[in-house]
Parts: C-alpha cells; structure tokens; sequence
C-alpha cells in the first residue's frame, strides 16, 4: 500500500474536493481512501509513504488527444520547408516525418513522448499515430513502450489515402488488428480507438472500408475541419459540409472523438450534439498552424463535450490550459469568457471522454479511482484555498511544476527522478533513431 501526503489534496471529487492537509491512500491499482494525513497515518501505519513536502497532491492529466509520431522533432529543421498554409504544414514537416518514420523511429517516438509525459503529470493519453513508411506493427509499438514505461494508453492509427491504396488498406488493417487485441486483452492501461486523418483525405469508398472493418469494436477518433480544406473538398466532392459526411459513413457517435472542429457551423454542432460525439481542441497547435480559433465556447453552449488536447505541441496540459483560455478571450474580444470551460476541458470533460474507454474511474481521487496521483511542487505565497485553486492553477502552475508521478499505482517518477525506468539508456538510443530519420529527411549526417 501507498500513503501519498504531507500536501495540500485536490481530489476533483465535488463530495471531497480540497483538503488542506490530505491524504491518499493507495491498494494496488485503485485509491483505497482520501483523507487527512493524520486519520490515514493512523489507518495505514505500515503503508510507503510517499512525501509530497508540502506540494499540492491531484490526479494525474489527461491528454485527449496527441501524436507520438512527432516525437523526434524537437528541433527539427527541413532543408526548402518554408511552409506558408496548413497544407504545406503537412506535406513539408509532418507527412514528410511519417514517411520516413520506421518502427524503431515510432518506438523511439514513443519513448520520448512518454517520459516527457511523465515529467508533466499526465498519466493518460489518446494518441493519434501515422508511420507511413512502417505501418503493420506500429500500434503494437508504441502499445509496447507504453507498457514498459506504464503509461496509461488509447491508441488508434491516421488512415488516409494520402499514400495510395496499399498503404490504406494497411493503416486500416493495423486499426483492425489493435482493436481486436486490446478488446481481447481488455486491459485498463491499454486501449484503442479506429483512427481516420482529415477528411479530405479519405473517400466514402474507405470511410465504408473503415467502418466495416471496425465492425463497432470501438469509436472512431479522427481530424475534422482543422483547415479549410475538409469544407472545400466535402463541399465540391460531396455536396455536404464535413461533419454531415461523417454522419453519412457511420462514424459518429458516443464513443467518437473529433480532433480540432474549427471551421463548423452551428448545424454541424447540432449534429455533434444529437449523436452525442465528442470533440477534442488543441488550442496551440491551432495557433501555431494558423487555423483559427476552434469555436469551443459555442459547442458548450450547444451542450456538447468539448475535451483538451495538445495535438503533440507541448505535453504539458497546463500549458495548453492557459493557452485556451487567452485565444477564447482574444478571438471573442472579452475578457471575462472561458475560464468555467477551459477548467471543464481539463478535469471534466477529459475524464468524461476517459469514461468511455477507461473501466476505472480517471481524473479524481475518490475511493474506487484509478490510482492515478501526481504532487506538484508548488509552495503558494498568497492564499490558498478550495475557492481558488484553478486561479492557482491556471495563473501559477506549469507541467514541469509536477515532482512526481504514480500511475496505476506504481510510483514512475519521484521527486524529480525517474523510478525503475534507465532515463539514459532510452536517451541514447532514441538520439540514434533521431539522427536516422534527420539524416534521411535532409540527406546528409547528423
């Protein structure tokens, strides 16, 4: 048994949500009980105690939507890649990165996502693959890394038909094959979705593939109107805009995320309401891409779950957190918007989207919860209470705040070190994959 205290106790659990001086209580995979120290010290004496020095004590973040793939560029510089709109983003840089990705490029892809993960407090991640150049095995890859390291996992890959037929029907079939494993595994720290790039690179010929293909094992994670490309080739080609195409092939649904969603109208929200699918923004890399500003304030308006991702720009989900709520107020020209959704995003909603794949409860410390718990080494110097935290956390936390991480109820990381995981080791042989796929994208040695 764990004993994780000696800290201010953030549960996000409204029946308990703030204890000055908390506790939690951990047995095995689940949180056994929360409390004060003092009452739990006295339950549990023989517990590991895992002293937080007086930091605040939460549950660990959600990423609701990443991209391992993107793991080695960091840094990256492609010789003649001047990208001026989203679509030279993706065929200079990202689509030009999967081609060359081999599965030792995605394991090592893997490794450093995780561990910088990790590092941040973020114990959950639905990513969204694409190794072009390597697709059968890629899944099961990166599933692999995750298991090894213990990060908790929903994985899925990027179908599209960008790279010709073969290499669909393969990214199709490594969708299938993962599916099948992680339903027969039914492994709580390992699941899968069915996953599908940005409509206008697939055709209602694949969607068709897809769905038959998935044959409703899971919900179908997928890029929607994150340019405006989707609008203009379902407009042209289809005669509908992207979200009803989507509602035509049988994609959405309740277990359907929807990465990004900028460029919809109101109907395509009252369609995304009534299925009951999800949606996904990524404040950051919508920025940096130069897409627009997702309309998420209106989709909360229309009832719709909105959860917050990073689309792989940063890992640190309260980085992305306070990048939300400035775009919102900037795009709206007010001030006083966003801060109830942007706190809804992180430790609601992504726990609801959690929910849907997830058997153990995500996102909460409360007795029965994944023992998912991250101390963050944060020492307040105005006041701190349950009726501030999110202004605390918003205007003073950071990932890199975060001094340890348990995750199923193993302790990875520690006061700053990582715990049974050769840091070094990974290091090393992820800079010679690095090297390889640079080496290869710029032709020359690194």
């Amino acid at each position: 048994m764990l004993l994780i205290g000696n800290g201010r106790l953030i549960t996000r659990d409204p029946a308990l949500p703030y204890l000055a001086d908390g506790a939690v209580a951990v047995e095995g995979e689940i949180v056994k009980e929360v409390g004060t120290l003092a009452d739990l010290k006295a339950k549990y004496p023989n517990a590991q105690f895992v002293d937080a020095k007086g930091g605040v004590i939460m549950p660990g973040l959600i990423n609701a939507h990443t991209h391992i793939y993107s793991g080695l560029a960091r840094g990256l510089a492609i010789e003649g890649n001047n990208p001026t709109n989203f679509l030279e983003v993706l065929e200079g840089t990202w689509w030009n990165i999967d081609r060359h990705l081999t599965l030792d490029g995605t394991r090592a892809s893997a490794y450093a996502t995780v561990l910088d993960c990790i590092r941040d407090g973020v114990t959950t991640i639905f990513d969204h693959h694409a190794s072009f150049c390597e697709i059968p095995g890629s899944l099961f890859a990166i599933k692999d890394v995750c298991q090894e390291l213990g990060m908790r996992a929903c994985l899925c890959y990027e179908v599209s038909e960008r790279d010709g037929e073969e290499k669909t029907l393969q990214s199709i079939q490594e969708n299938a094959d993962f599916a099948k494993w992680a339903k027969d595994a039914n492994d709580d720290m390992i699941k899968a979705m069915f996953g599908g790039h940005a409509l206008f690179t697939i055709s209602d010929k694949t969607f068709e593939k897809m769905v038959e293909a998935n044959n409703g094992m899971t919900g179908f994670h997928i890029h929607v109107a994150e340019g405006m490309n989707d609008v203009y080739d379902s407009l042209r080609n289809y005669g509908c805009r992207p979200v009803n195409r989507l509602l035509y092939n049988g994609i959405l649904g309740d277990r359907t995320l929807l990465g990004h969603c900028i460029h919809i109208s109101p109907a395509e929200m009252d369609i995304i309401r009534e299925t009951g699918t999800m949606v996904v923004n990524n404040p950051e890399s919508n920025m940096g891409n130069a897409v627009g500003c997702s309309p998420v304030l209106q989709m909360f308006q229309k009832g719709i779950t909105v959860g917050m991702g990073t689309d792989a720009y940063t890992h640190d989900m309260l980085e992305s957190l306070k990048v939300f709520l400035i775009i919102q107020r900037h795009n709206a020209c007010l001030p006083n918007v966003g801060w109830c959704e942007a706190m809804d995003m992180l430790f609601k909603n992504n726990a609801a989207i959690a929910a849907k794949y997830f058997e153990k409860p995500l996102g909460v410390l409360k007795p029965g919860a994944a023992a998912d718990v991250i101390v963050m080494d944060y020492k307040p110097f105005t006041p701190f209470s349950d009726e501030n935290i999110d202004g605390h956390m918003l205007f003073g936390m950071m990932g890199k705040n975060c001094r340890t991480t348990i995750i199923n109820g193993k302790v990875l990381y520690q006061d700053r070190q990582f715990v049974g995981i050769d840091e070094e080791k990974i290091n090393a042989w992820t800079m010679e994959q690095s090297k390889k796929l640079w080496g290869e994208l710029n032709h020359r040695t690194y």
